[in-house]
C-alpha cells in the first residue's frame, strides 16, 4: 500500500511539473504579478503567510489550489471563511489565471513543520496509524507520510497550527463541508486534533 502511495505521490509531482512547464512565459509572469500584488496581501510573500487567519500556500499542491479556487469561484465551497475572503477574489479569475497562480504557488519553497511540539509524538502516531478505537484512519494514507499532500489532497506540513486546527474542527462539525474529511474527523477528540496539529504545524 505504501508503495502505491509513493507512486501516486510521484505522479502528482510529475503532473505539477508538467502544468508549470506548459505555461508560457507570459502566463508565468502574469501569475507572479498577481501573487505579488494581490494574493500576498493576505497570504504573504510567495504564499508564506504570517497570519494564521490565512493559510500558507507556498509549496501547496497545484491540483488542490486549482480545485479550491474553482470552488470559491462557483460558490460551492461555502464555509464562512471562504465566503468572507475568497468568493470575491476568485470571481476575478478565469481558468488560465487559476492554473497560473496554482502553478506559481506550488513551485515555491514550502514551510517546514515544527519539531518537538508538545503532543508531536502522539500526533505522529495518529497521523501515521490512525486511532482504530475512534474510527480515525491514518492521515498519511491520503496526505503522504510527510504531510506533503498529493494531487487534490492538500499539503498539511508546515501549515499554521491555528488554521489547521480550525479546519479540522470545521470538518468535524460540518461548518466546512467535505464528506471524506467529515467522516475522518467526526469521531476525533479535541486532544487528537491538537496532537495531529502539534505534529504537522509550524508557528
Amino acid at each position: 500500500m505504501r508503495n502505491l502511495l509513493s507512486i501516486a505521490a510521484a505522479l502528482g509531482v510529475c503532473l505539477a511539473a508538467t502544468l508549470a512547464s506548459a505555461a508560457t512565459p507570459a502566463d508565468q509572469a502574469a501569475a507572479a504579478d498577481r501573487v505579488t500584488k494581490v494574493c500576498q496581501n493576505c497570504h504573504g510573500p510567495n504564499g508564506n503567510s504570517t497570519s494564521a487567519t490565512f493559510p500558507r500556500l507556498n509549496g501547496q499542491q497545484a491540483d488542490y489550489l486549482t480545485s479550491q479556487l474553482k470552488k470559491f469561484r462557483s460558490h460551492s465551497r461555502d464555509d464562512p471563511h471562504a465566503m468572507a475572503y475568497m468568493w470575491g477574489m476568485a470571481a476575478q479569475l478565469d481558468d488560465n489565471a487559476i492554473a497560473g497562480v496554482a502553478s506559481y504557488l506550488a513551485a515555491q519553497k514550502p514551510t517546514a513543520p515544527q519539531t518537538g511540539g508538545t503532543l508531536s509524538a502522539e500526533g505522529e502516531k495518529i497521523y501515521m496509524e490512525g486511532v482504530e478505537a475512534d474510527h480515525v484512519p491514518p492521515c498519511a494514507a491520503c496526505h503522504g507520510d510527510n504531510g506533503e499532500g498529493n494531487g487534490e489532497f492538500p499539503r498539511l506540513a508546515g501549515q499554521h497550527a491555528d488554521y489547521l486546527k480550525k479546519q479540522m474542527e470545521d470538518f468535524r462539525s460540518l461548518v466546512r463541508t467535505n464528506d471524506i474529511m467529515h467522516a475522518n474527523t467526526k469521531d476525533m477528540t479535541d486532544r487528537e486534533i491538537e496532537a495531529v496539529v502539534s505534529f504537522l504545524a509550524n508557528e
